[in-house]
């Protein structure tokens, strides 16, 4: 399986002059983690996660005594990053990024080596996704029976997520989908049973499904999804 078969499609985004509180709204809104900053052309350029906002609200200064404080030297990076108020300031620069075509194996080892929680997809340098370490650990459960995604199997995921946010009102961005030889598999969160039963109905309904597998939880106010 590749990073097309696992990865979070519709990623919530957010441009380089995006406001702190309204990052930190979103984040809480949809369920996430982290959100990539991008350009007009839905270019990376950045993310900004929950780690990026809560090192703005801590000051470690204020724990030392006065006279330690005197032989501090300040550092205008770490400043900017604990003061700024817009992405663009507070954000991680120059992101590591994939391919949608990347084995789910290599992902894991570039996370791991980068000690990283996520990398968002890109095709031809655009934003089309986002990988997560719970996007691997699902499609790893369906790799583990050695079957490989295979293009219907694509066109089964694409016809399920498409159905889903066009007709169900769900978000599909807090969903993730994965299909191996027409058995699907649903993960992700929502706000009530009936969008987890349309969810269902959805993926039942799409064209060369065999099964689905509902693991589909319900929405906690501020935990994060990816």
């Amino acid at each position: 399986m590749r990073a097309a078969d696992v990865m979070t499609p519709h990623v919530i985004t957010v441009s380089p002059n995006s406001e702190v509180r309204e990052i930190a709204s979103l984040l809480l809104e949809h369920g996430i983690s982290a959100v990539p900053v991008v350009d007009e052309d839905e270019r990376v350029l950045g993310i900004v996660s929950e780690g990026d906002l809560i090192r703005r609200a801590e000051d470690d200064r204020r724990d030392k005594a006065w006279w330690l404080r005197m032989f501090e030297v300040g550092d205008p990076g770490e400043y900017v990053k604990t003061h700024g108020r817009l992405a663009h300031e507070i954000m991680t620069r120059e992101p590591v990024t994939i391919d949608e075509s990347l084995p789910v194996q290599e992902i894991a080892r570039l996370l791991e080596k980068r000690r990283i929680k996520r990398v968002p997809v890109v095709r031809d340098g655009r934003l089309v996704g986002i990988v997560s370490r719970a996007n691997l650990l699902r499609g790893f459960s369906v790799a583990d029976l050695g079957v490989a995604a295979s293009v219907e199997d694509r066109e089964i995921r694409d016809a399920i997520l498409k159905e889903v946010e066009q007709h169900t009102g769900v978000m599909v961005e807090r969903l993730n989908v994965i299909v191996s030889e027409g058995r699907v598999q649903l993960w992700g969160l929502v706000d009530s049973q009936e969008q987890r039963l349309a969810v269902q109905v959805a993926a039942e309904n799409a064209p060369g499904t065999r099964s689905v597998e509902n693991h589909i939880g319900f929405m906690p106010r501020g935990m994060g999804g990816y």
